[in-house]
């Protein structure tokens, strides 16, 4: 039998941009030619500090340009396909007076043939995404895409227009149905939304092209999958103020566009800066396959749950052969694991509903089209991109299983695992949003969890701990950042990132060591296939350099996000904001009572926790509070606090109204802006340190 070494080297090829990064980091020729030499100064970077590419990372991308399937046009001959009249502002403003869009900084993906500090097949797919227009699916299907990360369809209904998804903003739905209207619309109204799943870049834009009082007359319909409402809101709140900030490095929020720092997001060009809203649905697809008209359409909906959202539905328009995928299928392969952090989505479910959609729909569907990218057409197409996409994600579940039951761990699945060469071939599979190697990391810890079964790593250091430890074996940092150095001018990225991050841990306020750090960082960036992972190198090379920047904060939730929020999700994220060490020794009950719509909780601080249950209440509560629903929405969303809406009789409180200042003095503001590289912000430091314990009483770390 092998040992356990020897299946690691034996099988780790890696695929996309790591696989020939892998190659180049052991001895050859051409490194030891190139010891020495170091990225030079960018012209035309962002960042004063900034490199160009280096010798290595210019001969990944050569090589990339070299196996992968360049030659397939397809996709560009599709992307034309029924173009009818392109947008002519290239910038759209929000109504707050900040640019809401802008295609213009995108320009120079299709006015330079390569770029060598982008990966080429990153480079195509900016190019496909620059599809700034009208375009005609079939007769009666039109799509308005490149206005937003996602794209908006058109359906003619019998007495109007059916709308599949609405975009992120107001401003760019509005945009999208002025272009829609002056070309094809013909004046004719809204008659149904259909949401076709619960991320925010598919509903955000609703009220762009209608408002309550069209649902509430009946004038519009607004349809979506079972348990949408649920997944919207709670999907993004519990650990809401982390994504945001993990956000910044997924979404490169703080890099400008450049081909040294953003170039697209793979799924479409960037996300819209408007304003988001939710009308909620008027009709729920309950069943697993449901049948019905919309405005005179026959349309059979396929609710496929927990596969790319918790919540989401296929929807087949069988007398026009057009199949709609939702994002279940697009041209990339997508998130398993999303960086900016979500439950682990289940690959294998995922592929099974693909799989039931071909056999369903697909055998005679004769277009494909979806909420990103173009559509396929003829019904040969479209069984070739379902039956790939069913067996890259059948792939990802059936093999990182394979391998992590030969005994392959969380921290070395993503050297080892590797799509099938056939898979690699089609640009629809691709990682223009999920990448082969987070993907492949979700997988085990979706059914394996973090551990990799080492008892060393069980109750590890923080770096902030192990790092001085390692700085001081390998002989301070003088030796690390020489050894770095050398590493880097060897290009050998990963080596260099591995010891000078433990010196960063270590100094955060080191900056020579960042500022090394952050040219590995860029080098790795720059090869990088995925838009996210291009994106995480990259921004925390920026902030290495630069800090946190205080001018840019993730948006608040808006009034309608607010409002579907239910009372009991409220309720747990206070339980959320509460430091509990400002809680020691408290214990209360509350009453809570909201007469407009019957709900009632009994809330109970205990123990430093803080728990609510709903559809009960307590005999003897130390508070009683009545309150409308729709008043209490005012105190969520911060507009007024609970203290003034008792002192003016909104809120009836019986009892101890103390209870309130005891709990409002636990509550914590979350930083949008925490640390995440080391020396940039002092409260994450304050935090850990306040935050430190003995994993063995009585135990101690030598200094």
């Amino acid at each position: 039998m092998k040992s356990r070494r020897e299946f690691l080297i034996n099988t780790s090829v890696g695929t996309g941009a790591f696989a020939v990064a892998g190659s180049l980091l052991g001895e050859s020729t051409a490194l030891a030619q190139a010891v020495g030499e170091s990225a030079a100064p960018a012209a035309g970077h962002f960042h004063p500090k900034g490199k160009a590419p280096s010798r290595f990372t210019k001969e990944i991308l050569e090589r990339a340009k070299r196996e992968l399937p360049f030659a397939d046009q397809r996709d560009f001959e599709e992307f034309k396909r029924g173009f009818i009249a392109p947008m002519t502002e290239r910038k759209v403003m929000a109504d707050a007076g900040n640019v809401a869009w802008d295609m213009d900084p995108f320009n120079f993906l299709d006015e330079q043939d390569e770029l060598d500090s982008v990966h080429p097949s990153l480079h195509r797919i900016g190019r496909l995404n620059n599809n700034y227009g009208l375009y005609e699916v079939i007769p009666g299907i039109y799509q308005v895409r490149g206005f937003d990360l996602a794209q908006t369809t058109f359906v003619r209904g019998k007495k109007g227009w059916i709308i599949f998804d609405c975009l992120v903003s107001r401003e760019m739905m509005r945009a999208a149905w002025g272009l829609f209207q002056k070309h094809v619309g013909k004046g004719l109204p809204v008659t149904a939304v259909i949401y076709s799943h619960s991320h925010g870049d598919h509903f955000g834009g609703v009220r762009g092209v209608i408002d309550d009082e069209d649902v509430r007359s009946g004038r519009v319909q607004v349809i979506a999958p079972r348990d949408f409402m649920e997944h919207t809101i709670s999907e993004n709140v519990y650990a809401g103020n982390a994504m945001n900030r993990r956000l910044f490095y997924q979404y490169g929020v703080l890099l400008p566009v450049n081909p040294y720092g953003f170039v697209g997001q793979g799924l479409g060009q960037g996300i819209s800066k408007g304003n988001s809203g939710l009308v909620a649905p008027s009709r729920v697809v309950e069943k697993d396959i449901e049948e019905f008209e919309v405005d005179g359409v026959r349309m059979i909906f396929q609710n496929t749950p927990n596969t790319e959202a918790p919540s989401e539905m296929n929807t087949y328009l069988p007398d026009m052969k057009a199949l709609w995928v939702a994002e279940n299928v697009n041209a990339t392969l997508h998130n398993i694991y999303t960086l900016r952090g979500a439950l682990v989505r289940d690959s294998l479910n995922w592929s099974r509903y693909i799989n039931l959609a071909l056999n369903l729909f697909g055998k005679e569907a004769e277009v494909l089209f979806g909420a990103h990218h173009w559509p396929r057409w003829g019904n040969a197409r479209v069984q070739e991109v379902l039956s790939a996409q069913r067996d890259l994600y059948a792939h990802f579940n059936n093999q990182v299983l394979h391998l992590a039951n030969q005994g392959v761990t969380v921290n070395e699945i993503h050297n080892v695992y590797e799509l099938p060469k056939s898979l690699q071939q089609k640009w629809y599979c691709r990682g223009y949003h999920g990448s082969p190697q987070h993907n492949a990391r979700g997988v085990v810890v979706r059914y394996l969890g973090f551990w990799d079964c080492n008892p060393a790593t069980l109750i590890p250091l923080s770096p902030s701990e192990s790092a001085p430890l390692y700085v001081e074996m390998m002989g301070g940092a003088a030796k690390v950042l020489a050894r770095g150095r050398q590493l880097h001018e060897q290009g050998k990225y990963f080596h260099a990132q591995e010891i000078l991050n433990k010196l960063v841990q270590a100094e955060p306020n080191n900056q020579e060591a960042k500022d090394l750090l952050a040219d590995v960082f860029e080098q790795l960036g720059y090869q990088q296939e995925n838009p996210g992972l291009r994106n995480s190198y990259l921004a925390g090379a920026y902030e290495l350099r630069t800090g946190i920047p205080q001018g840019a904060s993730p948006k608040s939730s808006g009034p309608d996000i607010i409002r579907a929020m239910s009372t009991e999700l409220f309720l747990n994220f206070l339980g959320i904001k509460m430091d509990s060490r400002k809680a020691e020794g408290l214990s209360f009950t509350i009453n809570l009572i909201t007469p407009d719509n019957g709900e009632k909780f009994l809330i109970k601080l205990e123990n430093a926790t803080l728990t609510n249950l709903e559809g009960f209440l307590a005999d003897a509560p130390d508070l009683t509070l009545t309150i409308k629903r729709s008043d209490l929405e005012q105190t969520m969303m911060g507009a007024r606090e609970l203290v003034d809406q008792i002192a003016d009789g909104t809120c009836k409180a019986v009892g101890n109204l103390g209870v309130l200042k005891q709990l409002a003095a636990t509550m914590v503001d979350f930083d949008p802006r925490f640390e995440i590289m080391p020396g940039t912000h002092p409260s994450r430091t304050q935090l850990l340190d306040s935050h430190a314990y003995e994993a063995v009483p009585g135990a101690t770390i030598a200094e």
